[in-house]
């Protein structure tokens, strides 16, 4: 008699370890799972919450400012970027900005300095200061250099290519250059002037 209860409780158990087994293996699957979930809740609330300090503006938005009026707000005159940005983006937190041109631009600034500019612009804008900056270049003699910050000191721009830097008053920089013309649009011929995508250099 106790063989067969032995037998019987041996069968129940095995029995009831056949049925709970399924159930114990689903919940390492159920923690993953659920883990999941809750890091993708976290991600979604996180870039909720950057979306507001990463703005994306194209030209014409009703409502936002433009790259002019917001170079401005950062205390730089719009001069510093050529007429035709189509449009840029900024985290507010960091202050990286993007700006955008239909293509590259190029002209000659008060007779002797040549400016090129790239289809985006980008660096780290603060009030009086940009800095990290890439798309801008200068001719110097032969040589073209990357203008890599650009300083308001007072009613002077300090531009610096890494290995010299120089001073221009700010008077300069008070009306957005034409690509082609730059300031001096009047003395070249109708199709120049009206097609700004021709380069004077």
């Amino acid at each position: 008699m106790n063989l067969l209860l032995n037998s019987i409780g041996t069968t129940s158990k095995y029995k009831d370890k056949k049925l709970v087994n399924p159930f114990i293996q689903l919940i390492p699957t159920i923690g993953r799972e659920i883990r999941t979930m809750i890091h993708l809740i976290v991600a979604l609330l996180f870039l909720s919450h950057l979306s507001p300090l990463f703005s994306g503006v194209h030209a014409g938005e009703s409502g936002a400012p433009t790259a002019y009026e917001l170079l401005q707000s950062y205390d730089f005159p719009v001069g510093l970027l050529p007429k035709g940005v189509t449009g840029y983006d900024l985290d507010e937190h960091t202050g990286k900005f993007n700006a955008y041109l239909n293509g590259s631009c190029s002209f000659a600034l008060e007779g002797s300095y040549q400016l090129s500019y790239g289809s985006k612009i980008s660096g780290r804008i603060t009030r009086g200061k940009i800095t990290k900056l890439s798309g801008i270049s200068v001719k110097v003699l032969i040589m073209w250099l990357n203008i890599v910050e650009v300083r308001r000191n007072g009613e002077n721009l300090e531009f610096s290519v890494g290995i010299a830097s120089a001073d221009f008053s700010i008077d300069n920089f008070l009306i957005c250059p034409q690509c082609g013309c730059g300031l001096d649009c009047n003395s070249l011929p109708d199709e120049i002037r009206t097609n700004p995508s021709v380069s004077s250099i």
